[in-house]
């Protein structure tokens, strides 16, 4: 993989052209975002929205970085603590996806004139769309799971790649919600505790294939810059239609329970830890109903 990644970018087919690669890519990542960033900051009438979609963003990838920084003093980080974590995550993605999209995705439907029947009809179309859009860039794009126990530089590199492109659904849904008050600062702080975990889980991944602890550091903390430019796609997407509202609200929605059912629990589940990561959970989907409430 590394070698095929150095190939493309005609770059010495090394782990050091490969890193030079990813740095291009890296560079390009960041000047889009701040691109995005510039051109929210000029839109005056969409500055609301925009903004608390930045900011939102900015929030989540932050605490993906967060997450990876226990990396840098612990030793060891058990596997049951692991599945605890992950179980952590996947109850506040269920949790958000419940009380912070899909119950004001059927709000905002009616709002717009849709009786119940029509709101719930609108409702569960979207979220099939969100999933079958998920699903698709799962079967296009090259990802693995999660490593295999050879701890292999493909493998690892494949699941980080997979967490990168999974934090896609978790930026839209934050700047789709910034466009409701009621559910937009408890989607962007769920989505952000949920990043946590999952910035130590893709640092250890690097750390345990036998990258130094920097480089796996610095790699789980680039891996959450996607979701600022996702936050900004969601909020310009149903700002400029509001009628787009709830399809965005239910697709972000649908889009969250595909990964929490197709790559977070699984993954919890994947060394024994069914108890702990099922505790995790369960801890994780009360915080964020009782998050909901309180920031709602």
């Amino acid at each position: 993989m590394i070698a095929r990644v150095a190939r493309l970018h005609f770059q010495p087919n090394s782990t050091a052209g490969a890193l030079r690669a990813a740095g291009g890519w890296l560079i390009a990542l960041i000047g889009f975002s701040l691109l995005a960033t510039r051109i929210a900051s000029g839109l005056t009438a969409l500055d609301g929205p925009l903004a608390d979609a930045v900011a939102g963003g900015a929030m989540a990838a932050a605490a993906t970085a967060l997450g990876a920084v226990p990396l840098l003093v612990m030793r060891r980080i058990s596997s049951g603590m692991q599945g605890m974590l992950l179980g952590f995550g996947a109850g506040v993605m269920l949790a958000a996806s419940v009380f912070s999209l899909l119950i004001p995705a059927f709000s905002a439907a009616q709002v717009q004139g849709a009786s119940s029947t029509d709101a719930a009809l609108l409702v569960a179309a979207g979220l099939a769309l969100g999933a079958g859009l998920l699903l698709a860039m799962d079967r296009m794009l090259p990802h693995t799971h999660a490593p295999d126990g050879s701890k292999s530089a493909t493998a690892v590199w494949l699941f980080v790649f997979a967490i990168a492109v999974h934090n896609i659904p978790e930026g839209l849904a934050i700047g789709v919600a910034s466009g409701t008050a009621s559910s937009g600062n408890a989607v962007a702080t769920g989505i952000s505790l949920q990043n946590v975990p999952e910035g130590l889980i893709v640092a250890i991944a690097l750390a345990t294939a036998g990258y130094s602890r920097l480089l796996a550091f610095a790699v789980a903390a680039l891996s959450g810059l996607i979701e600022p430019i996702a936050a900004v796609a969601g909020s310009l997407m149903v700002t400029v239609s509001s009628a787009l509202l709830p399809w965005g609200l239910a697709g972000a929605a649908g889009a969250m329970l595909f990964v929490v059912s197709h790559e977070i629990i699984p993954e919890s589940h994947r060394k024994g830890h069914e108890t702990l990561a099922t505790s995790g959970l369960m801890i994780g989907f009360v915080a964020m109903m009782l998050m909901d409430t309180l920031l709602a």
